[in-house]
Parts: structure tokens; sequence; C-alpha cells
């Protein structure tokens, strides 16, 4: 059996999307993850904002948790990339970044005009350099950048990452979309960190019930027809996964502690097969000593 380096794990503020970071931070260390990602910008009018923006007392609050629990923020979320000015946004948002000691920022692709949208990306590059905080292109199936193959042709080009998300990823792949998993090869060097969550494998049939299932209706690791093993195994060893997966029925039913818990026993779970697949797929050495 390979001796595989250790994975940091993390939950992703969209799995508990209405839990303030100080409490994110306290559940996530009860759960056994090692890191989370804050939601330092709403994304829908209907969201809970969260302040923390240095000097505030929520921010505050979480790097006291963070200090107490070990548990670090390693990514911050969520600025959709729309074609207008968003300097003023972005630069709060790696502000707060800087604060929580986050390294990247996700973003995604809503501008239809790719040009626009490369020098887009090519800006926020270079003002997150005097934050430490790297732009990740998420491509989410819903918008202009849907692929991993486009995401990463823009992320190359302007000096960024991607970030995947499993849920995208597949339903690219039930579009029809050719390509993705050699793409994912292709450009895992463009990636810092794997977006878990499950499902199942039919897509769903507008584009509404697509954001819906994002928003709402993921599954947990494990429990779907993603063949999540497939997409780890094809990745880096010890490349950091997050849990993102919001289901707000089964929040509700099982509390903020226990959705948290089975999802990180769902992560433990695929990356379990994961490494075992990898296990099958070694040459066998004999002779050696």
């Amino acid at each position: 059996m390979t001796h595989n380096p250790p994975r940091p794990i993390g939950l992703a503020q969209l799995s508990l999307l209405n839990t303030a970071p100080p409490a994110l931070v306290g559940i996530a260390a009860q759960a056994g993850f090692d890191f989370v990602g804050v939601r330092v910008r709403p994304v829908t009018p209907t969201e809970r904002p969260f302040d923390v923006q240095p000097g505030s007392p929520m921010l505050k609050e979480t790097l006291a948790r963070m200090q107490d629990t070990g548990v670090t923020v390693r990514d911050i979320e969520f600025l959709l990339l729309d074609g207008s000015d968003q300097r003023d946004d972005w630069l709060r948002m790696m502000e707060a970044g800087q604060a929580l000691g986050a390294s990247s920022i996700t973003v995604a692709g809503g501008d239809p005009d790719s040009g626009r949208l490369l020098n887009t990306l090519w800006s926020m590059t270079e003002d997150g350099r005097d934050f430490g905080i790297i732009p990740t292109l998420e491509a989410i199936s819903y918008q202009p950048v849907a692929s991993i193959a486009q995401s990463a042709d823009l992320a190359g080009r302007a000096g960024c990452n991607i970030v995947v998300d499993t849920l995208h990823f597949n339903r690219f792949v039930a579009a029809g979309g050719a390509g993705q998993w050699d793409a994912l090869r292709a450009h895992a060097a463009l990636v810092p960190l794997l977006q878990l969550c499950d499902g199942p494998r039919e897509r769903p049939a507008s584009r509404d019930a697509l954001i819906t299932e994002s928003r709402a209706e993921r599954e947990i690791p494990g429990e779907g027809e993603f063949g999540l093993a497939e997409v780890v195994a094809a990745l880096p060893d010890g490349l950091p996964v997050s849990a993102e997966a919001p289901s707000d029925r089964r929040a509700a039913e099982l509390g903020e502690l226990g959705w948290a818990r089975r999802l990180k026993a769902g992560v433990d779970a695929v990356l379990a097969r994961a490494d075992a697949l990898r296990d099958a797929k070694m040459p066998t050495r004999t002779g050696v000593q």
C-alpha cells in the first residue's frame, strides 16, 4: 500500500451557509476538519451577510476560535465576474481574506465576453499579490465558463488558478461535455483545492433546477453517483479537499454539527476509495528489497 502525504480536509461555507464564521470554525473543529472556507461577501439578497472586515468584532471572534482550535481559513468566496467594474468588491474581499489568513478567492465567469473576462481576471490576480491571495476560477455548469478547459485556459493566461467542484464537473459531463476528464488531468497543476459533493448521475432539466441543486440540494460525498474516488485519484496526492454539500433539509434534520460530521465521514470514505484506486493502478514490483 502507498503512504500518501497528509491531506488537509475542509468544510466549505456553502455546506452551512447561514452559520457565522466563528461558529463554523468551532463546528469544523468538532467534526474533525482542518480548515474552512468563508463567504466574506453574500451572493444573493437573501443570504446572511458576515462582517469579517479588519477591525470588526466578528473577525476578532473568528480569529480567536481559529487560535483555540487550530482550524485555518484556506479560501474565501464568492464573486461572479459579470463584466461590470467590481474592483472595489474584490479589494474589500481580499482585505477580509488577508485578515483571516486565506490564500485564495473563488470567482466564477459570468461575463460572456471572454476577452473582458480575461482582463478582469488579470487585474484581480495583480491586485491579489498585495494580499497574498490568488483568484481561483470555478467552472460552473450554468454560467458562461462551464468547463475545466475554459477555466484553465483563462486562468493560465491570467496567471491564477482554478478550483474544481465535483457537482459542476459532473453536470458538464452529463450535458455531453467532451474532454472534461482529459482537461482535469492536463491542468491538475492549476488546482489548489477540490470541492467534494455527490448527486444523481442525471442532470437537472433546467437552469433554474441546476441552480437550486447547486445551492441547496447536494448529497453527501460517496452517497451519490458521481464517481468521486476517480476524480480524487486523477489529481495529485495530498491535494486539499473541501466538503461543499449544502442540503437545507438534511442540515435541519441533523443539526449543524451532525451534518458536518456526516460530511466528514463521507469525505473520509471517498478518500479511502481513491487511495485504493491508486494502489490498484500501481505497477507490481518484484525482487526489490
